[in-house]
């Protein structure tokens, strides 16, 4: 734990529980004053427990974004609020659930690129949206997943133009955790999916993707950190994290 985060200000969505939990617990520690935003106060506790402050609200609410990114200039945002797939093959999903993850993901990072531009945050802020391996590979049983999550990674591209324009200083970058992190609810309810429709066990299913090894929610935020503390990872537009070969750069800022 080398690096000290003392007094930057780290606000994320979606951090009460999976893998924006982990973030929370990755960062606290080093000193970061964290702020989350969060949908449902019943599962606020942990969060509280590891150290966070918690804002009441729905990061899909453009004024609450605008007004909550305006009140607390951080110097890091993470955009982590995600929906739960609809798991089914596309022709037993309807329109409603094939696109829940692009009226929920999307919009939600829609809207926190928009205030991170529009405050705008501090030259030198980072914002991280996260994503999914899905958005390399595709997620047959997971609706509008896979392309929710591209498209994420096209408006971190699309921000990172905006801010160079306007020399604003302020860094996208798209993180994809790219193997199943199977402690968090999430992950075992996809792995179920995935591994009913092979018809093999989910210890099975994981090992002919991943091999034998795993990649804890600890891990992860230890590796978001690490993300956060190290120049050599500033400028990259797209970061993937994986148990057997750590943080890899995806792709590069071409500025």
């Amino acid at each position: 734990m080398s690096h000290s985060f003392a007094n930057e200000r780290v606000l994320i969505t979606g951090a009460t529980r999976g893998l924006g939990l982990s973030i929370v617990k990755g960062l606290v520690p080093r000193g970061a004053q964290v702020t989350i935003i969060a949908r449902s106060q019943t599962r606020t506790s942990d969060a509280e427990c590891a150290g966070a402050s918690v804002i009441s609200g729905d990061a899909t609410n453009e004024s609450l974004m605008l007004a909550v990114v305006a009140d607390i200039r951080p110097s890091v945002l993470i955009l982590n609020a995600g929906a739960t797939p609809f798991m089914a093959p596309i022709d037993e999903q309807t329109w409603e659930t094939f696109s829940r993850i692009w009226n929920n993901d999307v919009r939600a990072g829609f809207y926190g690129i928009q205030a991170a531009l529009k405050t705008p945050l501090l030259p030198g802020s980072r914002v991280l949206l996260t994503l999914s391996g899905a958005a390399l590979h595709g997620a047959p049983l997971s609706g509008g997943l896979a392309g929710a999550k591209r498209e994420l990674w096209f408006m971190a591209q699309y921000a990172n133009d905006v801010a160079r324009e306007r020399q604003l200083g302020i860094q996208f970058q798209a993180l994809l955790p790219m193997q199943m992190i199977i402690e968090t609810a999430l992950a075992q309810e996809i792995a179920e999916a995935y591994a009913r429709r092979q018809r093999v066990s989910i210890e099975t299913l994981l090992t002919s993707r991943y091999g034998n090894v795993t990649l804890s929610a600890d891990q992860y935020g230890e590796y978001v950190a690490a993300i956060l503390a190290d120049p050599k990872y500033a400028s990259a537009v797209a970061l993937g994290i994986k148990g057997d070969t750590g943080i890899s750069q995806l792709d590069k800022s071409t500025a």
